[in-house]
């Protein structure tokens, strides 16, 4: 192998790295999230682990984090519980930057 093709594959392998570890961040901070919203819901134990998965589920649907923000809002609503868009993304900023965080830290839970 020569010197460029060992720098191409170290390249590659930084690269999907990287994407796996923006997945686990996303994916960790939508069901920090999901608990948040869960909680604001009256969901406790199970029902809220179930609830997060969902909003996990929802950030699938495109790209950033309009899916989710599509996600919950009804429900809030549905229970009479009125929240802003800033104040959801600000609750959702708060949730990436503890799910950087946490995946930084090698935390699994």
């Amino acid at each position: 192998m020569t010197a460029f093709e060992d720098r191409e594959e170290a390249f590659e392998k930084k690269y999907a790295h990287q994407a796996q570890v923006d997945f686990e961040v996303e994916a960790k901070c939508c069901k920090i999230f999901g608990l948040r919203i869960a909680e604001k819901l009256g969901l406790e134990g199970a029902e809220a682990q179930s609830y997060a998965m969902e909003v996990v589920n929802s950030n699938l649907e495109e790209a950033g984090f309009n899916d989710v923000l599509r996600k919950v809002k009804p429900d809030l609503e549905a229970k009479g519980i009125e929240i802003s868009d800033h104040m959801l993304n600000v609750e959702l900023d708060k949730a990436l930057a503890e799910a950087k965080t946490k995946i930084i830290d090698g935390q699994t839970s």
